[in-house]
């Protein structure tokens, strides 16, 4: 099946065209740090491609160069106020724009600038002053709105970092007569971040009561406000990012601290699977790959595991069962998982893993370990390389995906679609895009295990194992796998639905 998004040109009436504004932390191509980044830049695209006028919002970032993008001054001396507790304080930002290239799939796109908060800024995350940051981000984002021609009906505030906008429009903004129409919409990609600190080790008296209004910028209490508690108290409806998870965080196992709150407001909580962009992920056409392939030309593919061997010093056989972890070396990817059956897997198995990722130290020194161990069975690599996974999905027979918990995915879905056969635990986007083979009714699309259990793992990757050496069988798997449609079209549409609902609401909140 060929998938693709069509070229950028409008399908629905002007009269259903929606005004969108995405404000995020980051976005592709210009920064992108996980797969926040991706799926703004992908979403945006499919919802512009269907004809809507969709913006974004981001800070200006160190690395993000105006030559280089061609960006140009919107707004100069942009005064953002910071609710000084003595007087009026404002900090003086600007705003910068890159106009839209329907060619690259990137829509109009708005540069918060500030030299202090984020020009001197090596990393999008990761400082102390981070709710700072954010919630300027939010305020210069509203203040730019009131100075300018175009107003959304909807924003899409991302996670606690930009959801603190909803809270702030609903309270600093609520008696603007142009802002307080504007409806809002919290994306939830993470819950369990929820603001720049660990929300399980604040004392009691510490706890934001995700009500009041947010403190002025030098008061230590905005350093503990939970962004992610107001957006859902404030938002006018709430998506996660598929609909497994949005039944999960409605649970005490899942819900984060936030599973009582989520569920008076499960009226106004939907789930949307986020979708693969396949002009980036096409193995007909993909640059990085040396062998470029389909599903009617699985042949192809073999060639592929020969050139990833290779690139990690690995011995080059077919024979192999070669198994890759693409994954942020995090207890939530479930890695773990691996430490007591690795080492019986290569000792037992003609296997070889290849590993890819940055994060916790303890979890790369298990992999490094291995590789000492193994040199001919196991590579590793623990930095980020954007061409890397296209070239380990494009090779690799499985992809380990064991995570505790998954709001979506991008992973599984980048695998699927390049013939690597995901092994995944059953949560989340991944219980949501991945079918358990079933060799004797010829279905299915990976391995599906459900408990957090070393064991389970260890028999879903047996299973695997077993399955790759009946070729003819593997191989129709790995079609049934390439041929899923994971595109973003039917996510964007249930997105439109979704503003449309939001705006309503909002609405009939006005007037009630």
């Amino acid at each position: 099946m060929q998938h693709h998004l069509g070229s950028l040109f409008r399908i629905i009436p002007s009269a259903k065209r929606l005004r969108i504004l995405f404000v995020s932390t980051e976005a592709e191509p210009f920064v992108a740090v996980g797969g926040l980044g991706v799926v703004m830049h992908s979403l945006s695209k499919a919802l512009a491609q269907r004809g809507h006028d969709v913006r974004m919002m981001i800070p200006r970032y160190l690395k993000i160069n105006d030559e280089e993008w061609g960006l140009k001054m919107e707004h100069s001396n942009l005064l953002v106020p910071t609710e000084n507790q003595e007087g009026p304080k404002e900090l003086i930002c600007n705003v910068k724009r890159y106009n839209a290239n329907p060619g690259k799939g990137i829509v109009t796109t708005y540069f918060l600038e500030n030299m202090e908060y984020y020009e001197q800024r090596a990393n999008v995350y990761g400082y102390a002053d981070d709710a700072i940051r954010w919630v300027l981000l939010c305020r210069g984002t509203l203040e730019f709105l009131k100075t300018s021609d175009w107003i959304p009906q909807v924003i899409v505030c991302t996670d606690w970092q930009t959801g603190l906008l909803a809270d702030i429009l609903k309270t600093f903004y609520r008696d603007d007569s142009k802002l307080s129409k504007i409806a809002t919409v919290l994306s939830i990609h993470n819950l369990s971040a929820q603001g720049s600190f660990n929300y399980k080790f604040v004392p009691t008296e510490e706890i934001d009561d995700g009500y009041s209004f947010i403190p002025a910028f030098e008061d230590p209490k905005l350093l503990k406000i939970n962004g992610m508690h107001r957006a859902i108290t404030s938002a006018d409806v709430i998506n996660t990012v598929s609909s497994t998870y949005a039944q999960e965080i409605m649970s005490p196992s899942y819900g984060e601290g936030l599973d009582e709150l989520l569920r008076k407001r499960k009226d106004a909580v939907v789930g949307i699977l986020n979708g693969l962009d396949y002009e980036t992920w096409n193995p007909r056409q993909d640059q990085v790959l040396k062998y470029r392939f389909s599903e009617a030309a699985l042949d192809v593919r073999a060639k592929n595991k020969a050139v990833l061997q290779e690139h990690f010093g690995l011995p080059v056989s077919d024979n192999y069962f070669v198994a890759a972890v693409v994954a942020r070396m995090d207890v939530q990817k479930g890695i773990d998982l691996l430490e007591s059956i690795i080492q019986n897997l290569l000792q037992d198995l003609k296997m070889q893993l290849v590993v890819v990722g940055e994060g916790d130290a303890r979890l790369m020194e298990i992999f490094l370990n291995m590789k000492t161990f193994f040199p001919e069975q196991v590579g590793a690599k623990f930095s980020y390389d954007a061409e890397l996974p296209h070239l380990i999905f494009g090779g690799a027979d499985v992809a380990l995906i064991p995570s505790r918990f998954e709001p979506s995915g991008l992973t599984q879905m980048e695998a699927m679609a390049f013939g690597c056969i995901p092994i995944v635990r059953r949560t989340g986007g991944l219980a949501d895009t991945v079918e358990d083979f079933n060799p004797a009714r010829g279905t299915g699309t990976g391995f599906v295990f459900d408990k957090v259990d070393p064991l389970s793992l260890l028999i879903a990757i047996t299973r695997a194992y077993e399955s790759f050496h009946h070729g003819p069988e593997w191989r129709q798997l790995q079609k049934r796998a390439m041929r899923k449609d994971l595109s973003w079209t039917n996510s964007a549409k249930q997105y439109e639905e979704l503003f449309r609902k939001a705006i309503e609401l909002h609405s009939k909140n006005q007037l009630g």
